[in-house]
């Protein structure tokens, strides 16, 4: 178990765009934020970042920490992994003193861990234009953002479709409302109805305008990443974007042991410009990765490496995240499957050793197989984000709305997993030992034999004693009976629909609107359109 963390999230009072975003200003909006925060999300008021004040879960000791770090490292020198379609990569490897044989490379012993824990930070803060909304990834933070690139949707009246623009907007206003709910993300969904190549101008503008969280830039070709470089300039001011960071970016490998061009090209446009990325291996273990635990950490921890220390080399300083996302699989029909225990002990372990290479980690998430939100769906969810909570995840993609492995965004899962989200921030908090927690003056009160409901304390705390659910139903059978019988689903169909009505947006000033506009509109113009 590691130590308990005390202080409560920091506040970030001057770096807030003046008016909702831009190059005119940026100062804090202090009380009249406040004031629209507890408006927004059906009238619950946003919640900080998480700040874990209870131990992690550990389930390996050094020694066996140790061996996979070995192993790993003898996977870097003796295999080595391979660099596809990137000949300056391979040149920076290369002038690193690694052995490059076509498009092989093999790492000194030790270089990788070398170069990031010597240059990597430990934790850093994803600036957003509202300031109230800043996170701090790494350390005892824990930043839930929703899920990521599901081509299709799917809700109680509209069944299973793929995503259209409008969807992609209508998650990004869900995430902004939603209290637990701290990142607005990347592609909350797949966009079909929009050219393959113009539709990450559309998708970025969206959480900007949409949102006032952070949010992720697009990976999908490295001139893509340079737009959303470009927009974040916009947005903040280039002399702030090149100080401070701004976005992250999923960068995945493609498992086993091969980085592909069009990821290194997104990655090296971030790191020279001093945004995250998050480094990912995606592993269904068995197929992409050994089916043993111990091997499935060996091959991400070593992919991973790969992947940051590239970043350094690029960038010494630039912001880095060990992703790990390891599923297991069905060895009978070959199907991933998700909510099983091998995948969290990978979690567990992955995260003692991000924490022993002193960088942020991200995993986890609700993730399941089933094809509806259903029972599967919860048991299956609930498994993989009390992992994410009590192994120390800080960054967490697919938190809410992933459904059928990861191919749709569902409507109705996202607002039931954002009612567990509440829950687990809660239980990150801990027990309140201050003196009102502790309630003596209550216990002193009532004396033998009498109840609680009446007393001071009671009656001073009712209000905000325990969490209430915002889905569940509590009822009597009678009262469920007159109110329609909604099982969870349906009364998650009804929420996401009233919240959606009650959206407000966060103002964007009219300046940095009508410069992105201008940007999109011009990128747009320079190219025909793709649907491939």
């Amino acid at each position: 178990m590691s130590d308990q963390a005390t202080d409560e999230p920091a506040v970030v009072t001057d770096t807030a765009p003046e008016d909702g975003g831009g190059r005119a200003g940026r100062r804090g909006r202090g009380g009249a934020e406040s004031r629209r925060a507890s408006r927004r999300g059906a009238g619950q008021q946003q919640l900080r970042y998480i700040l874990r004040k209870v131990p992690r879960f550990e389930v390996m000791n050094d020694e066996a920490l140790e061996i996979i770090e070995q192993n790993a490292d003898t996977i870097l020198e003796e295999i080595g992994l391979e660099f596809r379609g990137d000949p300056e990569t391979l040149q920076i490897w290369k002038e690193a003193g690694c052995d490059v044989e076509g498009e092989r490379v093999r790492f000194p012993r030790g270089l990788c861990r070398k170069l990031i824990q010597e240059n990597a930070p430990a934790s850093f803060t994803q600036h957003a234009r509202n300031p109230e909304r800043s996170v701090e990834i790494g350390g005892d933070a824990t930043v839930f953002a929703p899920v990521y690139g599901p081509p299709f949707v799917s809700d109680l009246e509209g069944g299973r479709r793929y995503g259209t623009m409008e969807d992609f907007r209508n998650f990004v206003k869900l995430a902004y409302m939603a209290p637990a709910i701290h990142h607005s993300g990347g592609t909350v969904c797949e966009p079909t109805d929009v050219p393959v190549n113009k539709r990450h101008l559309d998708m970025i503008y969206s959480h900007m305008r949409y949102s006032d969280k952070p949010f992720m830039g697009s990976v999908t070709a490295p001139e893509r990443a340079e737009d959303s470089v470009a927009m974040a300039q916009l947005l903040f001011g280039a002399d702030f974007v090149r100080d401070n960071t701004v976005m992250i970016s999923l960068i995945n490998a493609n498992s086993p042991m091969v980085w592909d061009d069009t990821m290194l090209g997104a990655l090296k446009v971030y790191a020279r410009n001093n945004q995250a990325v998050i480094c990912t291996p995606f592993i269904l273990a068995g197929a992409m990765a050994p089916c043993t635990v111990a091997g499935t950490m060996t091959q991400t921890l070593a992919e991973s490496m790969a992947g940051m220390a590239l970043a350094q080399l690029v960038r010494p300083g630039a912001p880095v995240v060990l992703g790990s996302f390891a599923s297991s699989m069905s060895m009978q029909s070959g199907a991933p499957t998700f909510g099983t225990p091998e995948p969290a002990l990978v979690l567990y372990g992955m995260g003692q050793l991000a924490r022993r290479l002193g960088v942020p980690f991200r995993s986890g998430g609700g993730l399941c197989a089933s094809k509806l939100p259903d029972a599967q769906a919860a048991y299956e969810s609930a498994n993989t984000v009390n992992a994410t909570l009590m192994g120390g995840v800080n960054f967490t993609l697919h938190a809410a709305g992933w459904l059928e492995g990861g191919l749709v965004s569902s409507y109705e899962k996202f607002m039931m997993d954002i009612d567990q989200l509440g829950m687990q921030q809660v239980i990150a908090g801990g027990v309140d030992m201050s003196e009102n927690g502790q309630a003596m003056d209550a216990i002193r009160e009532v004396g033998p034999g009498k109840h609680y409901l009446g007393c001071a304390h009671t009656q001073a705390n009712f209000e905000s004693a325990f969490y209430r659910s915002t889905i569940a139903d509590n009822n009597s059978y009678e009262q469920w009976l007159a109110e329609g019988s909604l099982d969870a689903t349906a009364r998650a169909n009804k929420l996401w629909k009233s919240w959606l009505e009650s959206y407000q947006e966060p103002g964007l000033d009219p300046a940095v609107e009508e410069a992105l506009q201008d940007f999109i509109r011009k990128r747009k113009d320079s190219m025909p359109d793709a649907f491939a």
